[in-house]
């Protein structure tokens, strides 16, 4: 019995950090697992709860074999450790921030993947980047088109608006998981 890869996806901005946040925070004591992603992005940048690493360290847990995904992304190096092997064979549903430039080789790697794209209305996405305040207008227009250029196509895509409030959308996440962690409780 293997659990399920639940790869979350959407374009920066769209609020995927905090929709796992909420729907981790429904789901606590449940079973299911969220999987901290380890970024060459120092942790005072902001963002979500990740595990900082050095170039050299990456790159060592990387020639050690120790993510069982990795890719790069806007200048940082992002990688979900092999731990989620173990979680997976245990038959837990894991849930990863994931990128959507890597969805192929994802599903490359864990064909039962379930893909779910967090969605938000474009002009709210553009309001919360400049919000946040990391990058420059220009950078932003540059990543809002970047984002164009990878629409998610997948049989199992489920899909996930925060566009409104962030309660319905951890809410829906968590619905999502759920469904999957019932469904290998049921298969036990």
């Amino acid at each position: 019995m293997t659990g399920e890869l639940i790869y979350v996806i959407g374009p920066s901005g769209s609020g995927k950090d905090s929709v796992m946040a909420d729907a981790r925070d429904r789901l606590a004591g449940s079973g299911a697992l969220f999987a901290h992603r380890y970024i060459t992005r120092p942790a005072s940048a902001g963002g979500e709860n990740h595990v900082h690493l050095s170039e050299a360290e990456f790159q060592a847990r990387l020639d050690n074999g120790l993510f069982a995904l990795h890719w790069d992304s806007h200048g940082w190096r992002y990688g979900i450790g092999s731990e989620i092997g173990l979680w997976l064979s245990r038959g837990l549903p894991v849930v990863v921030n994931g990128s959507r430039a890597y969805l192929g080789e994802a599903v490359g790697r864990y064909p039962k993947l379930l893909p779910v794209l967090v969605e938000v209305d474009p002009d709210i996405l553009r309001q919360r980047l400049l919000a946040r305040g990391r990058e420059t207008p220009v950078e932003i227009e540059r990543r809002l088109a970047r984002g164009e250029r990878y629409p998610v196509s997948h049989p199992r895509l489920e899909r996930v608006d925060n566009s409104g409030d962030l309660a319905d959308a951890g809410e829906r996440l968590a619905a999502i998981v759920s469904r999957n962690l019932h469904s290998m409780k049921k298969a036990v």
